[in-house]
């Protein structure tokens, strides 16, 4: 979430929200972005049941919920999807915003 914290005004000067979802629990959920000061919004997936309708693996062996990057048109379309393997495997900002461009290009 560091890396889109970085970029998130790339991603806002292209029209787009970021809204990130954890595993947590709404209290802990909310304290930690606090602490972290993430400038986007963030929701806590109670249950993962989110995360199950996404079909985003949650795999214990690999310290729980798996990444997983969409970006969402404004008809609700999911126009870019991406799984992670491991806690690391995250697209790149540049990935996610090149998508965006070529979105904001169709209209």
């Amino acid at each position: 979430m560091a890396q889109l914290r970085q970029d998130y005004a790339e991603f806002t000067a292209r029209g787009a929200e970021i809204i990130a979802l954890g595993p947590d629990g709404p209290n802990s959920f909310k304290r930690f972005w606090a602490e972290q000061e993430m400038p986007f919004i963030g929701l806590a997936d109670i249950r993962s049941q989110v995360a199950s309708t996404y079909h985003q693996e949650i795999n214990w062996l690999k310290a729980g919920r798996m990444p997983a990057v969409f970006v969402i048109d404004q008809q609700g379309l999911i126009r870019f999807t991406e799984y992670g393997e491991n806690m690391q495997d995250i697209p790149e900002n540049a990935t996610v915003l090149k998508v965006l461009d070529e979105l904001q290009a169709e209209q």
